[in-house]
């Protein structure tokens, strides 16, 4: 009897997950609601630019530059969702409407252990630093031959990364 409560006990602890998966849930909301402000701003300001007819020197930069930082809060939004629903199949329960969707769900949101959670936001984390990169690159200046050879040094290296991250899905 005693063990059969301890057991039981042991086995609900397992629910206390249930808190990773509702707080990472809400920090996905939140960011994919700040991204999408984000680029709200942008549609605004580039609405106001043109109906005044005004082209500020580095519009360009700065346009991409948002956009991209948005992307990267996209990113990170989908990483928590990634996380919040494989934490909640592994530790609480299948996703009953993610089964009863007649082969209409994607598999990407399907966990089936920790190894391929591990690896699925371990991929999107990747992604996040590429964009991230890329939006670092746009405000860089290059002074010399040898701060273009670390760029050149840094774009293969993450070319190599996102070519293995490829293989391994195959």
């Amino acid at each position: 009897m005693l063990e059969r409560v301890f057991e039981s006990g042991l086995w609900n602890s397992r629910l206390f997950t249930l808190f990773a998966v509702i707080f990472s849930m809400i920090g996905a909301i939140i960011l994919f609601i700040v991204a999408s402000l984000d680029i709200w701003e942008v549609m605004v300001m580039i609405w106001n630019l043109f109906a005044h007819h005004i082209h500020p020197e580095h519009l360009h930069e700065e346009v991409i530059s948002a956009i991209i930082g948005s992307i990267d809060l996209y990113l990170i939004a989908i990483v928590l969702l990634i996380f919040s629903l494989g934490v909640y199949e592994l530790f609480v329960s299948k996703i009953d409407a993610a089964e009863d969707s007649d082969g209409k769900s994607s598999t990407v949101l399907q966990i089936h252990s920790l190894d391929q959670l591990k690896d699925k936001i371990a991929k999107v984390i990747v992604m996040v630093l590429v964009v991230n990169f890329f939006q670092r690159v746009l405000h860089t200046e290059f002074h010399g031959a040898l701060e273009m050879l670390y760029f050149s040094g840094s774009i293969l290296l993450l070319a190599l990364a996102l070519y293995f991250l490829h293989k391994g899905d195959h």
